[in-house]
C-alpha cells in the first residue's frame, strides 16, 4: 500500500518546479490555495503514503475546488514524528486538524487504509455536530468490518517486500535499495500495524453519499466483493452509494489520475466535469 517516490518517508522542502506547498499545521498540505474555491477535496493516503501521493490533482482540479492532503507522521516533512500505530489516536488528530477547513462545503477522499481513516473522521466530526462532508470518497477498500484482516506487519521484511509488490506502485529499485528499503518498511510496517489492528465499532449510517472507487483487476478485493463491488460500503450510509471501477490494479488511481479526477468532480457537481472549465493537465 506504498507508493514508490511520493511514498519514500524522507525529508521534503519541494522543488522549483514543485513548491513546498502550504502547511497548515502539521497535518494538512495545501499545493494551490484557492481561498475563493467553493468546495474542498481532502484527501487521505494509503499505508505508507503521504499528502503528496495526491500533488498531481491540484492542477486536473477547477478553480472551484481547493485539494488539501493529510500528512500521517512519520514520513516526508513530518520524517521526525513519531508515527501513529493506532486507528482512534489517528482519526482524533486528523479531526481536530481539519477544524479550520470546515467554513465551507468539503468532501473526503481516501485511498485503501485511508478509507478507513476518512469513514472513521466522518463519523468523528459528526459525533462534535461539525459540519459533514458532502460525499465521501472510498478506493481500493472493502468497508470496515467487512475487509479482510492480516498480520502483515508481524512477518519479516523479506514477506513485507513481497506484499508490496503484488500490491504494486512500489519499484524494485526501492525495496533493493539498502538505505531506503528499512526507512520505507519501517513506515509501512507501522502503517499496517495500524489497519490490522483496527476493529470497528458499530455506528449510525452516515448521511451522505458514498462513492466507492475500484481498480478492477485490484488483488487487495475478495472474490466476494469482485461479484459485489460496493464491498459493503452501501450498507454504511442512508443515502445512494455507485460504485466507479477503473481499469488497473491497486494503484489505478496514478495510470488513471484524469479519469479519476473527473469522476470525482462529476460527482461532487456535473457541472465541473462538462467542459465548461479549461485548466492544465498533469506535467
Amino acid at each position: 500500500m506504498v507508493s514508490a517516490h511520493p511514498g519514500v518517508p524522507a525529508p521534503w522542502t519541494g522543488t522549483d518546479s514543485h513548491p513546498a506547498p502550504r502547511r497548515l499545521g502539521p497535518w494538512i498540505r495545501c499545493w494551490s490555495p484557492r481561498p475563493a474555491a467553493r468546495l474542498r477535496l481532502i484527501c487521505l493516503p494509503h499505508a505508507g503514503g503521504t499528502a503528496s501521493f495526491y500533488r498531481p490533482w491540484a492542477t486536473l482540479l477547477p478553480p472551484e475546488v481547493e485539494l488539501w492532503g493529510i500528512q500521517y507522521p512519520g514520513r516526508e516533512d513530518r520524517f521526525e514524528d513519531l508515527p501513529v500505530d493506532r486507528m482512534d489516536e489517528l482519526v482524533t488528530a486528523v479531526t481536530d486538524a481539519l477544524a479550520p477547513l470546515l467554513d465551507r462545503p468539503y468532501a473526503l477522499f481516501g485511498h485503501s487504509m485511508g478509507s478507513a481513516v476518512a469513514w472513521e473522521v466522518a463519523h468523528d466530526l459528526r459525533r462534535r455536530q461539525a459540519l459533514g462532508p458532502r460525499r465521501l470518497f472510498v478506493s481500493g477498500r472493502e468497508a470496515p468490518g467487512t475487509a479482510t484482516i492480516g498480520d502483515i506487519h508481524r512477518q519479516s521484511d523479506d514477506v513485507l517486500s513481497r506484499e508490496l509488490r503484488r500490491l504494486g506502485g512500489t519499484s524494485d529499485e526501492v525495496l533493493t535499495d539498502p538505505d531506503l528499503r528499512p526507512v520505507v518498511l519501517g513506515c509501512v510496517r507501522n502503517d499496517y500495524r495500524l489497519i490490522e489492528t483496527y476493529h470497528p465499532t458499530p455506528h449510525p449510517p452516515l448521511r451522505c453519499p458514498i462513492e466507492v472507487f475500484t481498480g478492477a483487476a485490484d488483488p487487495e478485493l475478495t472474490p466476494r466483493s469482485s461479484r459485489d463491488r460496493a464491498g459493503g460500503w452501501a450498507d454504511l450510509t442512508t443515502a445512494r452509494t455507485e460504485v466507479h471501477t477503473f481499469p488497473g490494479d491497486h494503484f489505478y488511481l496514478a495510470p488513471r489520475r484524469q479519469e479519476v479526477v473527473t469522476a470525482v468532480l462529476r460527482r461532487l457537481d456535473p457541472s465541473l466535469a462538462m467542459g465548461a472549465h479549461r485548466w492544465p493537465s498533469t506535467p
